[in-house]
């Protein structure tokens, strides 16, 4: 049983600890840390005036005894120069008492004295310290605050990537499905020129209307070639009775006589026909 104790102690630390580090700053950790450090930088200082301020004291009490001192030696003098040695005594009596006050007093105020220079070492070895505690720290949270914004710069250039990854993949199912539309476009306008469909809108010329415009367009071609032979030297001017052999090819068997409008003897008489629609 302590084992499973154990080991859910370490589970539950571990847990705690990784929920600490989640909405732990470092940021506050150090500021924290460097504020500690000043309350205990002021306590020494603290401390350095209190023991100052008791060495000042002794000195007063020093000045104030040697003072009394030099006033009981004057009045031994003064009693043994007026003939009272008893009061002479009394007062050099006094003035013993005060000096060993003063030796007493003098052992203190060295202690104080000493204890003062040690305080007012370490409090300049804290302050230094604290002072390069403070530019660490002020560099590290730089840092810190540098790495963060850069994490937060690469999470969203990371996002845009994504972004751009779905956007392109989204360009190119429509340029798929715009190629697609094109060649489908491009077959039925195949189809539709071929015969194959028909055209609803009613656009679509029929084999025979395509036809004789394939022949008109061949026979033109044919007259405007001779006409630049002609212009180049290389053919004779057509005559009438090729051009009249030629419209009567374009036209029909039969033509009647110039100037006449007779048809010619042994040549069919040309009638024209009418469909029945429109007798």
């Amino acid at each position: 049983m302590s084992g499973v104790f154990k080991r859910m102690g370490m589970i539950f630390r571990a847990k705690a600890n990784k929920t600490l580090d989640k909405y732990e700053d470092p940021r506050e950790m150090l500021d924290y840390s460097y504020q500690k450090q000043l309350e205990l930088l002021q306590k020494v200082k603290r401390g350095v005036a209190d023991v100052a301020t008791s060495r000042k004291r002794l000195e007063l009490q020093l000045r104030q005894l040697e003072q009394q001192a030099a006033k009981h030696e004057d009045q031994g003098r003064k009693a043994l120069s007026l003939g009272r040695e008893d009061l002479a005594r009394e007062a050099l009596t006094r003035r013993s008492g005060i000096q060993q006050q003063i030796a007493d007093l003098q052992l203190q105020y060295q202690q104080l004295q000493s204890e003062e220079e040690k305080l007012t070492l370490a409090s300049q070895r804290l302050q230094a310290r604290v002072d390069a505690f403070r530019i660490r720290k002020e560099t590290i949270k730089a840092t810190y605050t540098a790495s963060e914004a850069q994490a937060s710069i690469g999470g969203a250039i990371a996002g845009i990537s994504e972004e751009m990854a779905d956007v392109g993949l989204a360009m190119q199912r429509a340029e798929d499905k715009t190629q697609q539309m094109q060649a489908r476009a491009s077959a039925i306008d195949e189809l539709l020129a071929s015969g194959a469909l028909d055209d609803p809108t009613g656009t679509t010329k029929d084999d025979i209307t395509a036809e004789l415009e394939r022949l008109s367009t061949g026979s033109d071609v044919e007259l405007e070639l001779m006409r630049m032979k002609q212009e180049l030297g290389q053919a004779p001017a057509p005559s009438q009775q090729a051009l009249g052999q030629g419209t009567q090819q374009a036209i029909g068997p039969a033509q009647s006589q110039p100037g006449t409008g007779q048809p010619q003897h042994g040549e069919p008489q040309y009638q024209p026909r009418f469909d029945k629609q429109g007798e």
